[in-house]
C-alpha cells in the first residue's frame, strides 16, 4: 500500500521484552525487561528498530544473569546466601520497598524531552530515534510520591497533569495530583522541568493502609477526575512481602463489596468538589474521556467486575492455547457516568438527578450522597484511544482493540460513542496492539486521520507488521512487514517531526 506523504515522524512503543535471565523466569508478562521498538516514517518508507531499556534493573539482571530486582509479579533476592537475620535487618530498613526502574508501560513526553514509563517513582529518559536509555529521573526527590500513573495528561500548553500515590509518611496515605511544566525559564535551561513540578491537590485515602490502586484519571476542562476503586494494595502486607517471600501482586486485593469513589478536583481553586459521589464496586484501569455539559460531568471508563485480568498473565497460564483456555471471567464494559455537579439541593430523596437525555442515573441519598449508575455504551473493547485534540471535550470516536471473552485482542475498532456503529479491522491469527490515531495536518473533523497499529501473529509463519488504517473509512492504506520478532507491547505515542530535536542539537 502507500502512506499519506504527511506522515512524518516517529511511533514509539513500550512493553514487556525478556523474561528470562540465566536459569530465572519473571512470574508475569507485566514483569519481562522493558522492549522499546520504534517505526519511523521518513518520505513515505518506513524504518523500524528495537532496543532493550538499559535500566538499572537491566544492568543489575544482566550482570548476575539472573533477576536480582523484584518486580511487581516476581519477588527477587539479590544474594541468596543472605540468612534471615539479614532478611528481616533489610525488612526493617525499608518498609516501603526500594522500587524497579523497568520503566515498560508508556512514554511520556514532557518539555523537548521523552521518557520511558512505569507505575514506580522512576521514569528514564530515551533518545526517541536511537531508543538509547538517557537518565533515570526518581519523582520521590521532587513530589512525596512511590507510585505514579503511566497515564498523564498534556494540557494545551504541554504542561504534564499526572497523579501519584504517597504511601510515605506513615498513616497518611494520599493521592497527590501533579503538574510538571513544559518549558522552564531561560535561567534555567540546563535545569530540568522536574525542579518546577507543582502539587495540584491531595486526596487523602479512604483508608489508610488500604489505598486504592489506579492506572490512570480523567481531565475536562474544569475538573480532574479521580476514581478510589475497591481493588486496593495493602501496606502492611507490601512491606512484608520480602521477609515471607512472595510477590507485591499478592498484595492487591479486590473488595468487591465496597463502593467505588469519584473525587472531583476543580482545577481553578485546587479542592475537591465536596458531594460524595459513588458507584458499585468495579476495576478499571483505561479512562476513555471526558467532558461537561449543563452542570454535568460525563466521564467514559472501561470497567471490569472484578479483577481477574491481571492473574491471566502469569506466564504459568501463558501456553500455547493461552486463547482457548483463557476466558475473562468480567468482559470489559465501556460505561458512561453522567454526574450532577450543579444540582437542585432541595431535590428529594430517591429522585434521579441527571437532567441530560441518559439512561446513566445519579441518585439523591438520604445522607445527602449521591449514588452514580452508568449507561452501558459497549462492551469487549480495551486499550482505548481518542483524537487527543478532543481530550477533556464532547467527542465522538474511540479508537480500540476488541478483546471479547479472551484477555488476546483480536481486532481493531473504532466506535462512534453517539451513535453505537462499529468499523472493525481484523485478519486471522492477528493480534493488534492499542491503536494509536494521528489526525491529518489540515483535519476539519474529528475522524479525518489514521490509525497506527503493530500486529503480531500468532501463526509462525506469518510475518508481524505495522499497520496504517484510513481513520474515517477504517480501510487499510498499507502496511510494512517485518523480518525481524515483534513483541505483544502496552502502549506508545506518536512523535511528528516537529517535535523530534535534531542530532546537532
Amino acid at each position: 500500500g502507500q502512506l499519506p506523504t504527511w506522515l512524518q515522524g516517529i511511533l514509539l512503543r513500550n512493553g514487556p521484552g525478556m523474561h528470562t535471565i540465566g536459569d530465572t523466569k519473571y512470574n508475569h508478562w507485566f514483569d519481562g525487561l522493558a522492549l522499546l521498538h520504534s517505526f519511523t516514517f521518513k518520505n513515505g518508507e518506513v524504518y523500524y528498530r528495537s532496543k532493550y531499556l538499559r535500566s538499572d534493573t537491566y544492568n543489575y539482571n544482566i550482570e548476575a544473569n539472573r533477576i536480582v530486582v523484584s518486580e511487581f509479579g516476581t519477588m527477587a533476592y539479590p544474594d541468596p546466601c543472605k540468612n534471615i537475620f539479614a532478611k528481616a535487618f533489610s525488612y526493617l530498613s525499608h518498609t516501603i520497598p526500594e522500587f524497579t526502574d523497568n520503566c515498560l508501560i508508556n512514554i511520556m513526553k514532557a518539555g523537548d524531552d521523552f521518557y520511558a514509563t512505569s507505575e514506580t517513582n522512576f521514569i528514564r529518559k530515551i533518545n526517541p530515534q536511537t531508543l538509547e536509555t538517557l537518565e533515570k529521573v526518581d519523582y520521590s526527590k521532587y513530589v512525596a510520591v512511590n507510585l505514579a500513573t503511566s497515564h498523564p495528561h498534556y494540557d494545551s500548553a504541554g504542561n504534564i497533569l499526572n497523579m501519584g500515590t504517597s504511601i510515605v509518611d506513615k498513616g497518611k496515605t494520599k493521592y497527590i495530583l501533579f503538574k510538571i511544566p513544559s518549558s522552564v525559564p531561560e535561567k534555567e535551561k540546563k535545569k530540568s522541568c522536574f525542579r518546577h513540578l507543582e502539587v495540584v491537590c491531595s486526596i487523602p485515602s479512604r483508608s489508610l493502609l488500604h489505598p486504592s490502586y489506579y492506572h490512570s484519571f480523567g481531565i475536562t476542562e474544569n475538573y480532574i477526575i479521580f476514581i478510589e476503586q475497591p481493588f486496593k494494595l495493602d501496606i502492611v502486607k507490601m512491606a512484608t512481602a520480602y521477609v515471607r517471600g512472595v510477590n507485591w501482586a499478592s498484595c492487591l486485593a479486590y473488595h468487591k463489596e465496597d463502593k467505588t469513589w469519584f473525587h472531583f478536583v476543580d482545577k481553578k481553586t485546587k479542592k475537591e468538589v465536596s458531594t460524595k459521589f459513588y458507584t458499585d464496586a468495579m476495576v478499571l484501569f483505561h479512562h476513555i474521556n471526558a467532558y461537561e455539559e449543563d452542570g454535568h460531568i460525563i466521564f467514559d471508563i472501561i470497567a471490569y467486575r472484578d479483577n481477574s485480568l491481571y492473574d491471566m498473565f502469569y506466564l504459568k497460564n501463558l501456553t500455547k492455547d493461552f486463547e482457548e483456555n483463557n476466558k475473562l471471567t468480567s468482559i470489559p464494559t465501556c460505561k458512561r457516568f453522567v454526574v450532577p455537579l450543579q444540582y437542585d439541593k432541595d431535590a428529594e430523596v430517591g429522585s434521579n438527578l441527571v437532567t441530560l437525555p441518559s439512561t446513566a442515573t445519579a441518585v439523591k441519598e438520604k445522607d445527602d450522597s449521591i449514588y452514580c449508575q452508568p449507561e452501558i455504551l459497549c462492551e469487549g473493547i480495551e486499550l482505548p484511544r481518542i483524537n487527543y485534540d478532543y481530550n477533556g471535550k464532547k467527542y465522538k470516536y474511540v479508537f480500540a482493540t476488541e478483546v471479547q471473552w479472551s484477555p488476546v485482542p483480536t481486532k481493531i475498532v473504532k466506535f462512534n460513542i453517539q451513535t453505537k456503529e462499529k468499523f472493525h479491522w481484523e485478519e486471522n491469527h492477528c493480534w493488534p496492539s492499542e491503536p494509536i490515531f494521528i489526525p491529518s495536518p489540515d483535519a476539519t473533523e474529528e475522524d479525518d486521520g489514521i490509525v497506527l497499529t503493530c500486529v503480531v501473529t500468532s501463526d509462525p509463519k506469518e510475518a508481524p507488521f505495522l499497520l496504517v488504517l484510513d481513520a474515517k473509512t477504517f480501510k487499510e492504506l498499507g502496511r510494512a512487514t517485518l523480518d525481524v520478532a515483534m513483541h505483544l507491547d502496552l502502549h506508545g505515542m506518536f512523535i511528528p517531526e516537529k517535535d523530534l530535536k535534531t542530532e546537532t542539537e
